[in-house]
């Protein structure tokens, strides 16, 4: 079954579940309709994270349970990465002559504010306060053929 992603009328992306892999499940569960970030939230306090911890940074509580987190929020801050990171952690092309730049940027779910790649990469196109909703990106084929991706957030009305 296809997941269908909120339509944004720039960053329309169709992905079908099943011949994709997550760059991290732990982060990122595409293994259902609905593809979404994992977070945890503890069972004493019911303070959020992402990703999530062994221990509650709030209350330092350790009953802590993953838990699906939204998939739209706000955007609140942003930069774009204009050249390629260091590899390790990068799993992209770091390859300075096929490098693509990408925005990062702090989008605030209902549950926690995260840091999260961004799919518009002008920075006069973002702004402070707009809405955003979860959407994959292919990184790289895998040696099967499958996708391997990560998440990213494109603007509602983009």
């Amino acid at each position: 079954m296809a997941f269908k992603p909120r339509e944004t009328k720039r960053f329309n992306k169709r992905v079908r579940v099943g011949q994709q892999i997550s760059i991290n499940d732990f982060v990122l569960d595409v293994s259902g309709q609905s593809p979404h970030l994992v977070g945890g939230r503890c069972k004493g306090c019911g303070n959020y994270t992402f990703p999530e911890l062994s221990g509650c940074p709030k209350c330092a509580g350790v009953d802590i349970e993953s838990v699906p987190l939204g998939t739209e929020g706000t955007l609140w801050g942003w930069t774009v990465q204009g050249f390629p990171p260091k590899s390790p952690p990068f799993l992209g092309d770091n390859d300075p002559k096929k490098f693509k730049p990408f925005g990062v940027g702090y989008v605030e779910l209902p549950e926690v504010v995260v840091e999260a790649r961004l799919a518009e990469t002008e920075p006069a196109k973002l702004k402070e306060g707009m809405a955003m909703t979860l959407i994959l990106e292919t990184l790289y084929k895998d040696d099967k053929g499958n996708d391997v991706v990560t998440f990213a957030f494109a603007p509602v009305d983009g």
